[in-house]
C-alpha cells in the first residue's frame, strides 16, 4: 500500500485546514471577526455550527487518510463539502454580499475539491490493481 501516501498527505493536509479552521472559528469567532473588520453576527451560533462540523470533516479526513483506500468511500463527502462552500461563497461574492474573510477559503476548497477528485480516481485504480472492493 506504499503507492497510498501521496493520497494520505494530502487527507492528513486537509484534515489539519479544516480542523485548525474548525477549532479557531469555534472557539474565538468574535476575535477573528473583531481583528479582521467583519461586521458582527446577530448570533455567533450559525459560525459555531459550522466550525463544529468543519471539526466533524477534519475527523473524517483524518480516517480517510490513515486507510485510503478502505475509506475511499467517503473522499465524495469531502468533495460535497467542498462544493458546498464554494457554491455559496462564488455566489454571494458575485451578487456582492459576501465579506473579504470567506473568499480564500473559497480557492483553497477549490484546490481541495480538484485533488480530491484526483485521489477519487486514483485510489479507485489501486483498488482495482490490488483486487480491493472499494
Amino acid at each position: 500500500m506504499n503507492g497510498t501516501r501521496p493520497y494520505s498527505i494530502l487527507f492528513y493536509v486537509s484534515a489539519l485546514y479544516d480542523g485548525v479552521l474548525g477549532v479557531g472559528f469555534l472557539v474565538a469567532a468574535p476575535e477573528l471577526f473583531a481583528r479582521l473588520s467583519v461586521p458582527p453576527l446577530e448570533h455567533y451560533g450559525y459560525i459555531h455550527f459550522a466550525a463544529a462540523l468543519l471539526i466533524v470533516v477534519a475527523l473524517m479526513f483524518g480516517a480517510i487518510a490513515r486507510a485510503p483506500i478502505a475509506n475511499r468511500n467517503l473522499v465524495p463527502f469531502g468533495m460535497l463539502l467542498k462544493v458546498s462552500y464554494c457554491s455559496v461563497v462564488f455566489y454571494h461574492w458575485s451578487t456582492g454580499g459576501i465579506t473579504d474573510i470567506w473568499k480564500p477559503f473559497a480557492f483553497a476548497d477549490l484546490a481541495f475539491l480538484a485533488l480530491f477528485a484526483w485521489a477519487y480516481v486514483g485510489l479507485g485504480k489501486l483498488a482495482r490493481a490490488e483486487g480491493v472492493s472499494a
